[in-house]
């Protein structure tokens, strides 16, 4: 594992793969993490999706009018839904995953993506969370949080620069700002 500092400033959003693709112990390594993320009251709300068939990430491509044409170029995306029933926090628990999906893709040294799919729609105004259901067969009751899409990197990205750190966003045991 890399510095955890150096992590986060490498994992940034990446749009472009190349055609390599990603080993079974890899997926299984990513899908590891998904599974230890936490979840409120361990109610483990969330369910995985993995899509590795082409012609299927390419329909999941049209989930959203923009930012998701890249799941198609994508080696592998991991559908993250949970069922608002057995827990209210399930956007939440959902969230933590896909961002521990993301982080274990960077350890991994694959590029990653997240595609927001609640409160999205698709070019002809079909709700996002709609459409993943119909591509995927999903059962009625799970929701629909998040598409990462992964690969090997196919672009460069800069880290995070910390001189664009927005210290200001930050209060000491009271909101001091306006």
């Amino acid at each position: 594992m890399k510095d955890f500092s150096e992590l986060i400033k490498n994992r940034r959003s990446m749009r472009k793969f190349t055609s390599e693709e990603i080993s079974q112990e890899e997926v299984v390594t990513l899908l590891k993490a998904a599974l230890m993320s936490p979840s409120s009251k361990r109610s483990n709300c969330w369910q995985f999706i993995v899509v590795d068939d082409k012609e299927t990430l390419e329909k999941l491509s049209f989930c959203k009018e923009n930012g998701s044409s890249l799941i198609k170029g994508s080696a592998l995306a991991i559908v993250v839904v949970a069922d608002p029933l057995a827990s209210d926090v399930w956007i939440e628990d959902a969230s933590i995953a896909s961002i521990m999906i993301q982080l274990q893709a960077e350890d991994l040294g694959l590029g990653s993506c997240w595609v927001q799919i609640r409160e999205r729609f698709t070019s002809d105004g079909i709700p996002s969370n709609e459409f993943v259901h119909e591509v995927l067969d999903l059962p009625l009751r799970l929701q629909a949080l998040s598409i990462i899409a992964i690969g090997h990197k196919g672009m460069e990205r800069k880290p995070f620069d910390e001189k664009n750190l927005q210290w200001e966003k930050i209060h000491i045991n009271k909101f001091g700002g306006k």
